[in-house]
């Protein structure tokens, strides 16, 4: 890619791209690039100037061969990958924006005044209706407001007036739905699972296709370390799933045939053969994303407050305009009264600092279903968790090491370490970390290990087996004895504390 740096700091470059224009696929395709480099810490791209702006901690030669090295077509970006919707949303406000700008000053210095005057009597007509109606209904709200002024500057001729007064309300629509959408957006595509293509079981074979090609009863392969894309029933196969981004809890749970599965949690051990119930944003996760953008229905009270706050500022502003009047006598003064309305900033501000708190809230892995549910939290005196691990970080560490036959510690310690770094589990990662930490070297001693999913590890050290993993594993299924005289110190072994055997 040929581009000229246009400023830099260190750890943020802006660059200008080179070709003439640049489209949304195209930089989409960009932004993915960059994304998807380790070193690369946020990439905003303006594509109508073609200016993009990056950050980024590494050595700068790294970030410009990085941009120097691409090309369109070097990268196939993921089907669902949202930044281009969310650039096309801010295009189109852009263009609604622009759009009204310029036909509202276009309006006033290319057209004739009977014909601008006509056009503002026509628009006029929409505000107008809108305060009758609500006034027929015996409220006094911000549509009846809107419409007096506008009326009333109709009637007095002052079309100028009543033309601004609907350029500033039209804009303020644009804005507050504007910012509203975006919110909105930001906080799914940062919830969304993000997961395009799937493994699907067809006889006795598997293929590789897009998640969006499955369907309802359709039998998918999720492997060790992959997140789980659909609800549905475990058909084949036993894993460890880790549902902490659906219910809180940090353990992870055990699933077998027949037992339900949920989309967006993660299989750390094991795999599994899922048959698909839900799909098309049917499932838990879709549901309280969607629950989420339909956040109307989950107002807090706030928010509602802030509705009928600014609906009750109406009757107060009219009765303001009638007192400027009364004391005036002047028809500017009076109407000057109806252009402060603090309706729109009251409406708007109280939704968006609430969609703004669950999206920041949703960044730090804390999934927040709306609004009255943010209020609760603020007024809660007392919390009471009731899932095992909710306060932990699921980051196990090794306590004690308790040797009952004769062995050294450090040596039991070596020798689980080195069982223990084939496998991703939490507890394997905490054995292997306290072998570092005391700076043991674990040689490949072992022969080939056998994992079973959910009990433990076997092998062979030195034509002697070797077991390691829970009490069941390797009391009952192995039938491994305590040594004679060793009974009480097992009893006394610490309930606090996860056993690995």
């Amino acid at each position: 890619m040929k581009f000229t740096i246009k400023h830099e700091i260190r750890g943020r470059i802006r660059i200008h791209n080179c070709q003439k224009t640049m489209s949304a696929d195209q930089a989409d395709e960009l932004q993915y690039y960059l994304i998807t480099k380790d070193f690369v810490t946020s990439v905003k791209i303006y594509d109508r100037t073609n200016d993009i702006v990056i950050c980024y901690d590494a050595s700068r030669n790294e970030i410009l061969t990085a941009l120097k090295e691409f090309y369109h077509g070097i990268i196939t970006v993921p089907d669902n990958y949202q930044e281009s919707q969310s650039r096309q949303l801010n295009q189109t406000y852009q263009e609604k924006l622009i759009s009204k700008v310029l036909f509202h000053y276009g309006n006033k210095l290319l057209f004739p005044y009977p014909l601008r005057a006509g056009i503002t009597v026509i628009k006029s007509v929409k505000y107008i209706y809108e305060g009758i109606h609500t006034l027929a209904q015996g409220k006094i709200e911000v549509p009846v407001l809107d419409g007096t002024a506008i009326g009333v500057s109709i009637i007095r001729r002052d079309i100028n007036t009543a033309s601004s007064i609907m350029f500033l309300l039209g804009i303020g629509e644009i804005l507050e739905e504007w910012t509203h959408k975006k919110s909105v957006d930001d906080l799914a595509k940062s919830m969304s699972l993000n997961i395009d293509k799937v493994w699907k079981v067809e006889e006795d074979h598997e293929i590789l296709v897009p998640s969006n090609e499955i369907d309802a009863n359709d039998i998918v392969h999720i492997q060790m370390g992959n997140m789980i894309p659909f609800d549905g029933v475990v058909v084949d196969g036993e894993a460890m799933v880790n549902q902490a981004s659906l219910t809180g809890e940090s353990t992870p749970v055990r699933k077998i045939p027949d037992g339900y599965v949920y989309a967006g949690t993660v299989v750390e051990e094991g795999d599994l053969k899922v048959c698909v119930k839900e799909v098309n944003g049917s499932s838990k996760f879709d549901k309280i994303v969607t629950m989420i953008e339909e956040s109307e229905k989950l107002k807090s009270s706030l928010e509602s407050k802030a509705e009928h706050l600014a609906d009750r500022l109406v009757p107060y502003t009219l009765a303001g305009t009638a007192l400027t009047y009364l004391f005036t006598r002047n028809v500017t003064k009076a109407l000057s009264v109806l252009m402060v309305d603090f309706s729109c900033a009251l409406k708007l501000a109280m939704p968006i600092s609430v969609l703004s708190a669950i999206k920041e809230a949703n960044d730090h892995q804390i999934v927040v279903k709306g609004g009255k549910y943010l209020e609760a939290m603020a007024e809660a005196e007392t919390i009471v968790f009731d899932k095992t691990g909710t306060l932990t970080k699921a980051e196990p560490t090794v306590l004690d090491i308790v040797s009952f036959n004769g062995m050294k510690c450090k040596e039991l310690l070596r020798i689980a370490a080195c069982l223990e770094e084939h496998f991703p589990h939490s507890m394997a990662k905490a054995v292997v970390q306290a072998a570092v930490d005391r700076n043991l070297v674990h040689e490949e001693l072992h022969s080939e290990v056998e994992y079973i999913v959910a009990h433990g590890i076997s092998s062979m050290i030195e034509n002697k087996k070797v077991v390691i993993g829970s009490y069941h594993f390797v009391f009952e299924d192995e039938q491994c004895t305590i040594p004679e005289g060793k009974e009480e110190l097992f009893e006394k072994l610490p309930e606090e504390c996860s056993h690995l055997y």
